[in-house]
């Protein structure tokens, strides 16, 4: 779903909570060492997000959450800040030929860059598929 999270709104905050989990604590973060990525730069995107982008002339660039049940792609554009919540079950992501990471939730998607040189970025994806893996049944029985 993606939502304008701009204002302190409860009932916001609750549907986010309620898709991906709430916030890691601190110790949590300081364990997993960080659970934000590094500015993303964005290289295409689904029609709803894409209209969302050209608001202004300003760089395209994002940044991701992890949660303990999904992530958080947020950008910011003109004075709003959006949020686009994808829970791990229906997460998918694919490493491009040309550099380029696609995360997909049903019909919305963000394409980022990621030149071969910046480990950091590759080293937060590998710790979201690392984190979808976990959260993935492994068995008939899990289902």
């Amino acid at each position: 779903m993606l939502l304008n999270i701009s204002h302190n709104d409860k009932e916001i905050k609750r549907k986010i909570d309620e898709a991906v989990g709430a916030p890691f604590s601190l110790l949590e973060r300081i364990k997993s060492k960080g659970v934000g990525s590094p500015k993303l730069n964005i290289s295409a995107a689904s029609s709803t997000i894409y209209n969302l982008l050209q608001l202004d002339q300003s760089r395209n660039t994002c940044n991701i959450e992890l949660r303990p049940k999904g992530i958080i792609i947020g950008f910011q554009k003109r004075l709003e800040v959006y949020a686009l919540i994808i829970p791990y079950y229906k997460l998918n992501v694919y490493k491009g030929e040309a550099e380029i990471y696609s995360f997909y939730k049903d019909h919305y998607f963000i394409k980022i860059e990621a030149k071969a040189n910046n480990t950091a970025i590759h080293k937060f994806i590998s710790k979201i598929l690392t984190e979808k893996e976990k959260q993935s049944p492994t068995r008939l029985e899990d289902l």
